[in-house]
């Protein structure tokens, strides 16, 4: 069947999650969480593909607008057009407008909106498929999925030949891993005690609550203070004990040395990792960071904005979790560069999972990663927001701390219809009070 798409619908919704400061950090005190919404209707009936991009809200008009700027460069095509050469449509349509690119170039606005509309052209063809987008990626042959990747700008680190010859080496044992993750599945963690705006008796409450469900991994917001940080540790070290693992996450609020001196603190509290301790763009700061707390980890990527950046984090040494966004990336094509260059430097892939749908969307690429890139569980766990999945056609299922594979064709993003009329912004009812 040839799938034309026929039209492209944006939608600004967003969630009113500054109320309870749900998602609440050193930098964002109170974020709405909020998504710019793309529909690709097609000729086919019932079939349509659904992506998005995350914001924390003001803004969120200004990615509607991007992606509707961006909308000429897909309306009109057919799937067999896009698929058929997927590396060489994303490059054309991510550079092939020299206007609109002059607004990143790859980066910024116009990338987040390319995002939402790549994705949702993943979901179309995942769902044309029959199959979930891990599972439509897990089963290509390695020269069919290279073939959907651009590798401009990367190949000093990673030829096509060597992505070929590395998804080569971990092909005998993809049948075995995905059985293991479709029994087992995949080892996350939860950040829902340490959002920095909740009061200490919800702090304890959730952590308690998480430790209940199986949940064996932890993350801390700091950044607020030093005193402050070591006394929210304080109490969620006396909720989780010692035997389980803390990660910290400072949001970017600190300078270099001010990162390494809040972490030789901090280190009392036995922290896996610090998470963005300074500016994302800041590598040989990372690199200097990492150099000076080890064996403290260091983790960033959800603000890294295209695989030319992450290159430059791989070869300069800068990071030891590798945390790129589904949604701030170019698209899922973005995304798997990054996983093949996080392979071939030995980094393990902890993909950012607070925001709306950004679960729903990373479990499919963390499953991929195991069952045909890495191979390898050591070092790898996947975050886990407990809100606004609820959205959701088909929302993450989480059993004692683990993603369990999703089964439903597509990108597993897909909104009820529901909640695209109610979070609308402005006029749904949860925004004008009608």
């Amino acid at each position: 069947m040839r799938i034309r798409i026929a039209h492209l619908s944006v939608h600004d919704i967003r969630f009113p999650t500054s109320r309870t400061l749900d998602g609440s950090d050193a930098m964002n005190a109170a974020p709405d969480y909020s998504a710019t919404y793309v529909v690709l209707h097609t000729d086919a009936p019932g079939m349509e593909g659904h992506g998005l991009t995350f914001t924390i809200g003001r803004g969120n008009e200004i990615c509607v607008l991007a992606v509707q700027s961006l909308a000429p460069l897909v309306v009109g095509l057919s799937l067999d057009e896009i698929t058929s050469d997927m590396g060489a449509f994303w490059r054309r349509f991510t550079t092939g407008d020299s206007q609109l690119r002059w607004l990143g170039p790859e980066k910024g606005v116009i990338h987040l909106a390319s995002a939402a509309i790549v994705n949702a052209i993943w979901d179309l063809w995942a769902k044309s498929a029959g199959k979930p987008v891990w599972k439509l990626l897990a089963d290509m042959t390695p020269e069919a999925l290279v073939r959907c990747l651009d590798f401009s700008y990367v190949t000093d680190a990673l030829t096509p030949e060597e992505a070929v010859a590395l998804l080569h080496r971990q092909a005998p044992g993809k049948a075995r891993r995905e059985a293991q993750m479709r029994e087992q599945g995949y080892p996350g963690y939860t950040t829902a005690a340490g959002w920095l705006g909740y009061p200490e008796d919800k702090m304890r409450q959730l952590a308690r609550d998480a430790v209940a469900a199986g949940w064996t991994h932890f993350k801390q917001k700091v950044g607020a203070g030093l005193e402050e940080d070591m006394r929210r540790a304080t109490i969620l070290r006396e909720e989780i004990g010692w035997d389980r693992t803390l990660m910290m996450d400072a949001n970017q609020v600190w300078s270099v040395d001010q990162s390494v001196d809040a972490m030789r603190r901090l280190a009392a509290f036995d922290p896996w990792w610090i998470e963005e301790p300074t500016s994302p763009d800041d590598i040989l700061g990372h690199a200097e960071i990492r150099r000076r707390i080890a064996p403290i980890g260091v983790a960033t990527g959800e603000h890294c904005h295209n695989r030319v950046m992450f290159k430059q984090l791989f070869q300069a040494q800068a990071l030891d979790f590798c945390q790129l966004d589904a949604a701030r990336l170019g698209g899922l094509n973005e995304v798997l560069i990054v996983v093949l260059l996080a392979a071939k430097f030995g980094i393990p892939v902890c993909p950012h999972g607070g925001g709306v749908g950004l679960c729903e969307y990373v479990q499919n690429i963390a499953l991929f990663d195991y069952i045909a890139v890495s191979g390898s569980l050591q070092n790898r766990v996947l975050e886990y927001v407990d809100h606004l999945h609820e959205h959701f056609i088909e929302p993450v299922v989480i059993r004692n701390g683990r993603y369990m594979p999703p089964q439903r064709p597509g990108y597993s993003i897909e909104m009820h219809a529901d909640t695209l009329e109610r979070y609308r912004f402005p006029h749904g009812p949860v925004w004008s009070g009608s």
